[in-house]
């Protein structure tokens, strides 16, 4: 099921997310609608947040050409246990910013720990684009967004053009 994706500003979106205690039949389909929702936006990532969903889970899938192999990956309770001193600069979007973009510097590697759908504890080491975006989903559950890494001026700009949009679609 399509679920409706929060845009900013909205108090949900800077709030801290709760942990997960135990993999149920609910959080399985909260992650297929989840993985849904993101392919119909279309994005590369979505985290619970975005969908009013307050814990820690997040879906990815990182692959960039139709070409690409797929690779969904669901998370619950997503860590980052360790972090490359080398950094990599990319554009990043938001679903609950559309249509604006900006550069932002993150760690180039990362390993990351989850439970997947499952319950088993899971550790994988992410670079380049997936590294970007697994620590992008995760800043979403600690209710910070990609444009908090943005200067004053730039973060208030994007801000009020969102607002903007959210009077746009009230009125329909």
């Amino acid at each position: 099921m399509i679920r409706p994706i929060l845009i900013h500003p909205d108090p949900r979106l800077k709030k801290v997310c709760a942990p997960v205690d135990d993999i149920s039949d609910a959080l399985r389909t909260l992650a297929d609608d989840m993985f849904e929702t993101m392919y119909d936006a279309p994005g590369i990532g979505l985290a619970g947040p975005q969908i009013g969903v307050m814990h820690r889970v997040i879906v990815m899938d990182c692959k960039r050409e139709d070409t690409d192999p797929s690779r969904p990956i669901a998370m619950f309770n997503p860590r980052v246990v360790a972090s490359s001193d080398e950094t990599n600069v990319y554009e990043e979007g938001c679903l609950s910013i559309p249509e604006q973009y900006a550069e932002v510097t993150r760690p180039k590697v990362v390993d990351v720990e989850w439970m997947d759908v499952d319950g088993a504890l899971q550790t994988e080491t992410f670079d380049g684009l997936w590294a970007t975006c697994v620590q992008h989903e995760i800043d979403h559950l600690e209710g910070k967004l990609f444009i908090d890494y943005l200067k004053p001026l730039k973060r208030q700009m994007i801000t009020r053009k969102m607002q903007k949009l959210k009077r746009e679609m009230a009125r329909g």
